[in-house]
């Protein structure tokens, strides 16, 4: 993708990186409570299975701590924790994030600078959409985070992969999951990291139409079963929406390089559901999948890719 470091940065970016640990609140004496902070950052899979141990021992559930809200299910694979990524010397001086035949890894001050850059072209996107339609376009927060952090919806936690949290309105990301994507699902490139802020943001645009909250309404009052394919509805259509913001972001500021729209097509197969078991578990139960097939994520992004309209998204009146 062509992004320059002149290019317009997000306001709407809020670092919590090397915070720490989020602080949990516990019911206390007096029913006031109390607060214990659990130091998380650098924490591996196996330092969380010791503090839900020690949770236990106090005769709390650790798994209410990540059920305060509704998190979208990100399957992203919870054997190990994602490496943080090494900054890494550029190897020429034309060797930059945005420009052809870039090669170098991007370190943490590149990458801020990217997914705020990124998330400045959706804010401009979606606020010309939503005025086209006579609506106004409510920004979202984004937060950089290390590890786990507090959000409106209860803890998240790395290995959740990125996520957006309906009650505080806010995208959350720990950017070594990019190096995740990379490496563990075989999705290089720009313009595949740009496809997954694009499909948080896609959540938030289902919010503010109302979407949403119906959605979740239904499932309410739906088995297990049928909230799953609800919820398979939702992420499609989400990613039918980045699809949508990568064409009207493309015919304004001429963003996409020969080989983006291919990155993000394999982005989209790459974290199908069907893949995602075969990876981690070898073999596919279709009955558990929260966001549909690598086929139909591939369908949607590119649905709302070439047609650059949102009404083209409608995975609830058409079949997935």
């Amino acid at each position: 993708m062509r992004y320059g470091q002149d290019d317009r940065e997000s306001d709407n970016v809020e670092d919590r990186r090397g915070e720490g640990g989020p602080m949990f609140p516990f019911p206390g004496s007096g029913g006031e409570g109390r607060t214990v902070q659990i130091p998380l950052t650098g924490g591996s899979l196996g330092t969380l299975i010791v503090i839900g141990l020690i949770l236990w021992a106090m005769g709390i559930n650790p798994l209410e701590l990540l059920s305060e809200g509704n998190f979208p299910q990100v399957q992203i694979p919870q054997s190990e924790q994602p490496d943080r990524p090494r900054p890494v010397a550029r190897q020429s001086p034309t060797d930059i994030p945005g420009l052809p035949g870039g090669t170098a890894v991007h370190t943490e001050d590149d990458m801020k600078r990217f997914v705020s850059q990124v998330l400045a072209d959706t804010e401009d996107v979606w606020t010309r959409e939503f005025a086209s339609i006579g609506k106004k376009y409510v920004d979202p927060q984004m937060v950089l985070f290390s590890d786990a952090t507090r959000t409106a919806c209860g803890v998240g936690v790395s290995a959740m992969g990125p996520f957006y949290c309906p009650l505080d309105r806010k995208v959350y990301i720990d950017l070594s999951f990019y190096d995740q994507l990379k490496r563990r699902f075989n999705a290089p490139g720009d313009f595949a990291q740009a496809y997954v802020i694009a499909h948080e943001v896609g959540h938030h645009v289902q919010k503010l139409f109302g979407i949403a909250d119906k959605v979740q309404e239904l499932k309410d009052n739906s088995d297990q079963a049928g909230a799953n394919a609800l919820q398979v509805r939702m992420e499609l259509q989400a990613d039918c929406f980045a699809g949508v913001w990568a064409n009207l972001n493309d015919q304004v500021k001429k963003r996409l390089q020969p080989g983006d729209v291919e990155a993000g097509l394999n982005a989209a197969s790459q974290i199908g559901d069907d893949m995602i078991q075969k990876r981690t578990q070898g073999r596919v139960v279709p009955e558990s999948f929260t966001h549909g097939t690598s086929a139909q994520r591939v369908k949607w992004f590119k649905a709302g890719l070439e047609s650059g309209d949102i009404n083209s998204c409608d995975t609830f009146s058409n079949s997935p």
